[in-house]
């Protein structure tokens, strides 16, 4: 395809934000669609390189030796990996990814590459790219990687960072063979917390709850089997953890990680250990740092480098686990990666807007933007077809930006808004922009720095999907999905004006345009769908004629901007089939058919006549198109070349005579979404492509070779001729237009005459009286923004109304002057008899208007109608399925019953009818059950005798009514509601056996549900029963109040809904507050019925006879009791014609005889009352009476539903534990399951795997050991041979020689390799080499003449040199053999651990399932029973709510019972035992007391004795004893003590009246001082809170004072002790020495006791 010419790309721009890498220490890298950019730090240059392949995925780069790769986006894509600065491939490395690749890396420490790709297969590979093998891959290791890193001080290491793991990869080698092994590294949960794995145990252990059973992990209880299994319990069962964001390698071989929720982590890859260095949830944690999401971190030697949320980067000094910020630096935007140069001295900034910055933070703290091309996908790109060569795109949020033809940004402006289209003016240096809001805009070029919109125009409601310029910029043509294509005038001097439209069959969905200088028209092509809602493709053609013309005149459009037929000839065409997209030539269309995937040209006829109808075209030739459509074609501007671009990513360019031959170029990825669009430049030499989704504008130029080489010319001198052309009007319209003010600036005036120019003058709104006018403007009103044409039709409604504003107001008045006349004929009318009134219809002068008005309420009303039928259709639906779901299909309906005097209620139970399904697993188990007894039966019969069986009858007789509900587990037995097929509880040990007594337990609950409802519907029956009766008696009180003209209110009691549920479903018309509507049958029925009855009452006629009868004795013939009350005796006619005095005797005793009858009447009267009274009385008090017993039988109904309640509630929860018992079951079978398949897994991965990897590693360690034990062998020998090799040459000068020969230079060894072989940083395979080139060449300069021994031939130092340097590579030989035996050993080593492992897991696995089944077989006999206890039968403690039954005994009655009457026994014993205890001591104690009485009274008389011998007497006793009148004085002295009592009692009665008063007093006191207490304990709360509420504040302001005053009061306690301490140090001493001085002194003053004893 390139034999007519190429391509070659000038520049590209645009920044997907995927990744940027550095290249070497000044020169970054990044993808720009299908190309890598190379842009240079320090001279901004850039470079491209095109990728050999279908895009550029992902990317990477190593910039200390100057090596990138990137993979391809396509099928089995490639990964391709080049040299920088040549761009040479080194090598292209095919991998088995199917889709695409995630992420690649470049090791630092040797030519490797690892790679991760995505679905399906998710592969880690590392890459040998001199090799271009594979050293090792991992498969399903990648699932959500999308970073990979290796160490860069060993490439053994590589670190994988998913959205939600992190995994440490090392690379375990054993000379060339490699293996890949996870380290996984588990992150802490999100609140900083560690988190530990799930473990699998069989028990655990509860203090609250009981044990009722093992608990299974949760894989078991999931039921989840497989490999991922227990990766999807843990995900589900564990906290969240963190969210990994960025990593850094450390100097150390560790890892930062930073994490989405502000966590700084530091990862030791040996341990696997997690340190968190930074929690933003700590309360010390940094301010600066809460708010930092780490979503970039690279190492620098000032520090470590973070980036955040917001415009913060700060740079890190990290010291064990202290952070310290050393420096921050404020961003102009959001960043979103940072990366470091090679050199560690420069920083590249990058952000996801389109902007690259560079830091140098040890030279300035000033960021420099290097590059800034914003971001986002182009909507179009065009080229300037003007003398200033500049290239303008505009992206679809709105960003307009000026590119140079070198391909850097001059300027932009943001548009605010989202576009679609774009075209530029050949005549003035402005661009046409469309929006999605249907405006045109229209911006100034000529400031390139600065461009600015000058004009607007509002034209669609849609989007202006379509903009062209003609050649020679005469008009501007818009196209769009509304079928309108607007024709503007181009020139900047006519202010953009739109001079019209035209409407096309459908949406348009190509537009192109051709200059016809022959003719003077401007031929306009437009594609088109035929039909709306079509917008992919049209086989209509429309081509448009303007002239060249000013078009401004009178007759060029009609009032409302449609061009007149006149002006614009259309030609129709049609093609046969659907095209996407089509181009206008000289006479000729060249179209795409994405259906046939073909490129078409057709030849249009010369003469069309506008009026024909449409032309079918046949394409005159038809070549094969683009692999990916749809494709968008482009001619050039000398119409010689035809350009198509499509989804697939590729630029082709053809020569319009013949369309096989292209020039092709691969210019976006067609994953990205291909080429959105393409421009020519004027010399048709430069191409310029927009992607649709990459984000990328390449530009490109065409190299024709050859014989098109002319054709180049053509393209030069035609854009020559077109500059010549085109030159004064450009200079004269360019000028106009930096003449315009920007938008939004200009004064009111040229606002007005703008306005006024396009759509002239503003509408107004219409002063309309009439209804159905301002109706129908209401209808047609247009909406809030009028567009171009909607402003058009205003401005001509205004104008017609003002020019017939005066005919319009006469009409008015006269419609005015003719309604009020009808008005006045329809009053009149009203007032007319029947025969001269019309009907109101005939009053409607305008029928027809009267019609379709009501037409359209009609229509109206119908389709208002048919959506409230169909919502009521609805309604009914959903109405009939909740009836038929939970009404319809209940057996028995809920209902409750209501006592009369009282709140209480009783529910019955609703039930369901039993399913076939139930029913048949009833019977099932049911005939299982007697199977079983029967069998059972049979057994005991042959096992034992008939007597044992006749007495174990009785024994189960005699305890049955005991001991049944307490073994069977509930009340259901003694209410009578169990079934002897219940198996016994102690008897469950299988699951078919628990499953059959679930089925059984159902069967019981709903027996005893049923037999309640049969109780609960007699007591209903029974209250309607007695509802009935209280009305009847109701009815007979109110007969008895009436006739006894009372007005008291009766108790009129009713059913409820609940009571009566079936009255929810049907609703009465009482229920209804709105208006009932009637149908016309409905109507016409209610007036039947209504004249049916007054024919009825009409035929019924006037009967004298009844009447007669009701006005003498109110219809009756006879006189009842009841009618007494009625009776009224009439007076004497005298008495009202005559006074008393005038009366006769005879009328005297008339009267009398009337007196006497009237009282007799009122008697009979009051008799009559009292007994309707009390029957009344006694018809209240039965009603009361039958209410209350009703009330005492609900009561007893509740009683029962309380005891089937329990009933129901014990058999459910035996079937709870049933099913929990089925569940464990279940769940342990899983367990079990899961780990047999563990341990067959595991055995067959050491069998198969890792026994025989081992095996093979064995034989090839011994293969490997004796090759080099040869290879020492022989190098021994050189050794042993040297002497033997010289043996003609002196001794000494051997050695000499034997010196020299052991002589070495000092160049760098080859590190041994250490005891773990993942932190060496050089293997000795890929530097050795180098090492042992240098080596030799330090050899060499050894061998050198100057260096040989004196007097020795030179031929002997050659054959020396010889055999020093065999021995010298044998023992390097030896070394490289070495450190290869040694990490194949280290590995073997490592496969024997793992197989040591894989042993003990094993082992550990076999021991769980050997507990597992200890454990099952424990829980099959270890049965649960349930048993109902009385409260005298339970004692256990119970300190909660649930008692605790775990070291609870279960014992039978008897057993307690025989224990309760041995403790009796022995406690009345020992009561015994103790009274007489009692009495012995009783007679002790009162022996004890009688001897202590008699003691003192002994001493008593000693006492007196005493006394009397010492008495001495007084005078006045002397005196008394010789006084002879001893009885005088006596009685004297008796007087005067009587006198002395009788003035003591006067003083006590007035003391004790004293001491009353004052009890009284006191009493007062203390009650106002109660009253007092009770308001203070009133206040107490308050004041308790206040002084709580003030205590805190003190003790919260005061605080740090409290502190200090009691550290400075314990500082002076500790001086005071210290002190003290000291002055009783000193006293201790100074009596330790008194005490010295006194023991020397006493020794010195007593004699010797030694000395005396001795002698």
């Amino acid at each position: 395809m390139d034999d007519i010419g190429s391509f070659k790309v000038r520049w590209i721009q645009g920044f997907t934000n995927k990744n940027i890498e550095f290249v070497d220490d000044k020169t970054v890298c990044y993808a720009c669609g299908s190309h890598l950019c190379f842009l240079n730090l320090e001279t901004k240059t850039q470079s491209v390189l095109q990728s050999p392949g279908r895009g550029v995925g992902a990317l990477t780069a190593n910039g200390n030796n100057g090596m990138f790769a990137f993979s391809e986006e396509k099928l089995s894509p490639a990964i391709f990996v080049y040299i920088f600065p040549e761009f040479q491939l080194k090598c292209e490395l095919k991998g088995t990814a199917q889709l695409d690749y995630t992420s690649l890396t470049l090791s630092d420490g040797g030519p490797y590459l690892g790679s991760c790709s995505s679905l399906p297969d998710h592969t880690i590979t590392v890459w040998n790219w001199e090799t271009t093998e594979p050293i090792c891959t991992q498969p399903q290791a990648g699932q959500d990687v999308f970073s990979l890193v290796f160490n860069p001080l060993n490439w053994l290491q590589l670190c994988a960072l998913g959205s939600t793991s992190l995994t440490v990869w090392n690379i375990e080698k054993s000379a060339s063979f490699h293996v890949l092994k996870p380290s996984v590294i588990e992150l802490p949960a999100t609140d900083g917390s560690l988190v530990e794995r799930l473990v699998a145990s069989l028990h655990t252990a509860s203090d609250k709850l009981p044990y009722f059973g093992p608990e299974m992990p949760p894989s078991a209880i999931s039921g989840i089997k497989g490999d991922k299994a227990e990766t999807i319990v843990t995900k589900l069962c564990t906290k969240a953890r963190l969210t990994p964001t960025a990593i850094c390698w450390t100097a150390t071989s560790e890892i930062y990680v930073g994490c989405a929720e502000g966590f700084l982590l530091l990862v030791e890859p040996e341990s696997l250990s997690v340190s968190i260095l930074f929690n933003p949830t700590s309360a010390d944690a940094i301010p600066e740092l809460r708010r930092t999401n780490f979503q970039g971190l690279t190492p620098h030697k000032n520090g470590l480098i973070a980036l955040g949320k917001g415009n913060v980067m700060h740079c890190l000094q990290i010291k064990q686990t202290r952070i310290n910020i050393t420096q921050t630096w404020q961003l102009e935007g959001p960043v979103t990666a940072v990366m470091n140069s090679p050199d560690h001295e420069t920083l590249i900034l990058s952000s996801n807007t389109g902007q690259i910055y560079m830091l140098n933070p040890t030279h300035s703290d000033k960021i420099v933007k290097v590059l800034d091309v914003l971001s986002g996908n182009f909507v179009a790109a065009t080229l300037s077809h003007t003398d200033r060569k500049i290239c303008v795109s505009v992206r679809d949020s709105g960003e307009l930006q000026l590119w140079s033809t070198d391909g850097v940004c001059l300027g932009s402006l943001s548009l605010q808004t989202e576009v679609r289209s774009l075209a530029c003016c050949p005549i003035a240096q402005y661009a046409a922009v469309g929006t999605v809001s249907g405006n045109v805009l229209f911006i100034d070029l000529n400031r390139e720095q600065r461009p600015r919109l000058v004009h607007q125009v509002h034209l669609y409601q849609a989007s202006v999907d379509h903009l062209s310029f003609d050649q020679e910029g005469h008009y501007l043509l818009t196209g769009s999905t509304d079928s309108h294509i607007y024709v503007l005038d181009a020139k900047p001097s006519k202010r953009f004006s739109v001079i019209g439209f035209t409407v096309v069959p459908g949406p348009v969905l190509s537009l192109s345009t051709q200059c016809i200088r022959d003719c003077e028209q401007v031929k306009v092509l437009a594609l088109c769908t035929g039909q709306e809602g079509n917008s992919h493709d049209g086989s209509l053609l429309m081509v448009l004629s303007l002239p060249e013309r000013d078009l401004t005149g009178l007759d060029c459009v009609d009032r409302h901007g449609c061009l007149s037929p006149h002006i614009v000839k259309v030609s129709r065409y049609e093609v046969p089939h659907p095209l996407q997209s089509c181009v206008l030539g000289v006479s000729e269309v060249f179209a795409y058919c994405h259906k046939k995937k073909t490129l078409q040209r057709f030849q249009l006829p010369q003469d069309t006549d506008s009026s024909q109808p449409v032309v079918h075209l046949r394409p005159e030739q038809e070549v094969r198109g683009h692999p990916l459509g749809p494709a968008s074609l482009v001619l050039s501007p000398h119409q010689l070349w035809l350009t198509s671009v499509g989804r697939d990513g590729l630029l082709r360019v053809r020569k319009t005579p013949s369309m096989e031959r292209y020039i092709e170029l691969q210019c976006h990825s067609c994953r990205d979404g291909g080429v959105r669009s393409v421009s020519f430049s004027a010399d048709s030499q430069t191409l310029l492509t927009a992607g649709f989704n990459d984000g990328s504008l390449v530009c490109a130029d065409l190299r024709i070779k050859g014989v098109g080489a002319g054709k180049v010319n053509k393209a030069t001198q035609y854009s020559q001729a077109m500059d010549d052309r085109l030159k004064n009007i450009f200079d004269t319209e360019n000028s106009v237009l930096i003449d315009w003010p920007e938008w939004g600036q200009r004064s009111p005036a040229a606002t007005e005459k703008s306005e006024g120019s396009e759509v002239g003058v503003e509408a107004e709104s219409v002063d309309v009286t009439e209804q159905d006018e301002s109706y129908n403007n209401l209808l047609s009103a247009p909406p809030s923004h009028p567009t171009w044409l909607e402003s058009r039709r205003e401005a001509v409604q205004k104008e017609e109304n003002e020019q017939y504003c005066e005919t319009k107001k006469n009409l008015r008045k006269t419609v005015k002057e003719l309604r009020d006349t009808i008005q006045e004929m329809m009053r009149e009318n009203e007032n007319l008899p029947d025969i001269e009134r019309l009907e109101q219809h005939e009053f409607n002068l305008d029928v027809e208007e009267q019609g379709r008005l009501e037409a359209m309420v009609e229509q109206e009303v119908v389709r208002v109608r048919n959506e409230i039928e169909l919502e009521n259709l609805a309604k009914c639906y959903l109405r009939d399925v909740l009836k038929s779901e939970c009404w319809d299909t209940m057996k028995v309906k809920g209902r409750t019953v209501k006592a009369f005097h009282s709140e209480h209620e009783v529910k019955n139970y609703p039930l369901r009818e039993r399913t076939e399904k139930e029913m048949e697993d009833l019977h099932r188990v049911q005939n299982l059950r007697k199977l079983e007894e029967a069998a059972c039966t049979q057994s005991n019969l042959k096992k034992g005798s008939s007597t044992i069986i006749a007495k174990e009858e009785e024994l189960g007789k005699e305890g049955h009514e005991a001991a049944s509900s307490a073994v069977m587990g509930s009340f259901s037995t003694d209410l009578g509601y169990s079934i002897p097929s219940i198996y016994s509880q102690f008897s469950l040990q299988t699951t078919e056996q628990r499953i059959n007594q679930i089925i059984l337990l159902q069967d019981v609950i709903y027996r005893i549900k049923t037999a309640f409802n049969a109780e609960f519907e007699a007591v209903h029956r029974q209250k309607v029963q007695e509802l009935n009766r209280a009305r009847e008696r109701n009815r007979h009180s109110r007969a008895i109040m009436q006739e006894l003209d009372m007005n008291e209110e009766l108790w009129e009691p009713s059913l409820t809904n609940s009571e009566q549920p079936e009255r929810l479903l049907t609703v009465d018309d009482s229920e209804i507050k709105a208006e009932r509507f009637l149908t016309p049958e409905q109507k016409r029925e209610e007036e039947r019925k209504k004249l049916e009855e007054q024919r009825r009452l009409a035929a019924k006629g006037d009967n004298f006879i009844e009447r007669a009868l009701d006005d003498m004795m109110d219809g009756v013939l006879e006189v009842k009791r009841e009618d007494i009350l009625k009776m009224e005796i009439p007076p004497p006619e005298f008495v009202l014609t005559k006074p008393d005095i005038h009366w006769t005797e005879e009328e005297k005793k008339v009267y009398k005889e009337y007196e006497k009858k009237c009282k007799d009447l009122s008697m009979e009267k009051e008799k009559y009352k009292k007994s309707l009274e009390c029957e009344m009385k006694n018809l209240q008090a039965s009603t009361k009476e039958a209410t209350q017993r009703f009330d005492e039988t609900l009561r007893k109904l509740f009683e029962k539903k309380v005891k089937c309640e329990m009933a129901i509630y014990q058999e459910e929860l035996k079937i709870t534990y049933l099913v929990y018992a089925v569940q464990i079951r279940e769940e342990m079978k899983n367990r079990e399951m899961e780990l047999k398949y563990k341990l067959e897994k595991t055995m067959a991965y050491k069998q198969d795997k890792i026994g025989e990897e081992v095996k093979r590693h064995e034989e090839e360690v011994e293969l490997f050991q004796e090759n080099y034990d040869s290879i020492v062998a022989e190098d021994r020998v050189l050794d042993k041979e040297f002497r033997k090799e010289f043996l003609d040459v002196p001794s000494n000068a051997v050695d000499q020689l034997y010196k020299l020969f052991k002589r070495r230079p000092r160049v760098q060894k080859i590190r041994t390799q250490s005891d773990n072989p993942l932190k060496e940083q050089r293997l000795c395979g890929s530097l050795a080499p180098d090492a042992f080139s240098n080596m030799l060449k330090a050899m060499e300069e050894l061998d050198a003449p100057h260096n040989m021994p004196d007097g020795l031939n030179p031929s002997i130092w050659e054959k020396f040199c010889f055999i020093r340097k065999t021995k010298v590579e044998s023992e390097h030989k030896v070394k490289v053999k070495a450190l290869t035996l040694a990490e194949m050993q280290a590995f073997l080593q490592r496969r024997r651990e793992e197989e040591r492992t894989a042993q003990e897991e094993i082992k550990n696995i076999s021991d769980e399932l050997e507990s597992l089944h200890k454990e099952k077989n424990h829980f099959l006999t270890d049965i649960l029973v349930q048993f109902p206890l009385k409260q005298g039968q339970l004692e256990v403690s119970t300190t909660d709510l649930i008692p605790d039954y775990t070291d609870s005994v279960l014992l039978h009655r008897i057993v307690v019972e025989d224990l309760n009457s041995s403790i009796r026994a022995i406690g009345e014993e020992k009561i015994a035992s103790m009274v007489e205890r009692k009495d012995f001591r009783k007679g002790i104690i009162q022996l004890q007391w009688e001897h202590k009485k008699l003691g003192m009274r002994v001493e008593d008389l000693n006492n007196k004795a005493r006394d009397i011998q010492m008495l001495r007497l007084s005078e006045e006793q002397q005196d008394f004893l010789h006084r002879a009148d001893r009885e005088c004085s006596m009685s004297k002295q008796a007087s005067i003590l009587r006198k002395s009592r009788a003035f003591q009692e006067k003083i006590h009665l007035q003391s004790v009246q004293q001491r009353i008063k004052k009890i009284e007093q006191l009493n007062r006191h203390a009650a106002k001082k109660a009253e007092k207490n009770a308001i203070v304990e009133q206040q107490l709360p308050d004041m308790q809170v206040t002084v709580a509420e003030r205590r805190h504040i003190y003790e919260a302001t005061a605080l740090e004072e409290n502190q200090a005053a009691t550290t400075e009061e314990r500082y002076q306690e500790i001086l005071q002790r210290r002190k003290l301490e000291d002055v009783a140090r000193a006293q201790a001493e100074e009596l330790a020495d008194l005490w010295a001085e006194v023991q020397r002194l006493r020794i010195r003053s007593f004699p010797s006791l030694d000395k005396l004893k001795h002698t």
